[in-house]
């Protein structure tokens, strides 16, 4: 069974680097960060392939591997490097490059979801812009369904609000 989850993990690693990159951006708010959490997201998956169990969802997997990383680093040294929230402007790229999209609505959105409290960007990142049902969020960010509700009901206040 570990080398089937060894493969599978192989096989699909490179088909998420850009939404793992997305997270981590939300998370750390920094480009750089997030490049360095993602790097160690891949070694910690390949390192622990055999922990992962086939058939399920190698996304979820990975997303709360790299959650788990970013909350450990922050434990461990309490404030970060970088300086504030990514503009977002250079936020958008396609597929992880470092080409900036024009949208202007969506720099608008993403300059305000930017500046919700982490809590409630992680859940509005997993839900709105990832597609997890609010189980599959509440499971990645290990808080019960019910407080994803809270925090997306929240940030859509929020958001409203900037109307």
């Amino acid at each position: 069974m570990s080398e089937e989850s060894r493969r599978e993990v192989r096989a699909g690693l490179e088909a998420h680097l850009a939404r793992l990159w997305r997270y981590a951006v939300v998370l750390a708010a920094s480009r750089d960060t997030a490049d360095d959490l993602v790097q160690a997201t891949c070694l910690r998956a390949l390192e622990r392939a055999d922990q992962y169990q086939p058939g399920t969802r190698l996304d979820r997997w990975l997303f709360s591997i790299l959650r788990s990383i970013w909350f450990n680093e922050l434990r461990a040294r309490r404030v970060r490097e970088g300086s504030g929230l990514v503009a977002a402007d250079e936020a958008l790229s396609i597929d992880g490059a470092r080409t900036i999209e024009t949208n202007v609505l969506a720099s608008e959105v993403l300059t305000a979801v930017g500046r919700l409290p982490e809590a409630q960007r992680e859940a509005v990142l997993l839900v709105y812009a990832e597609g997890y049902s609010y189980a599959e969020a509440a499971e990645t960010l290990g808080a019960p369904i019910g407080t994803v509700m809270s925090r997306l009901h929240a940030a859509r206040t929020a958001l409203a609000k900037l109307r």
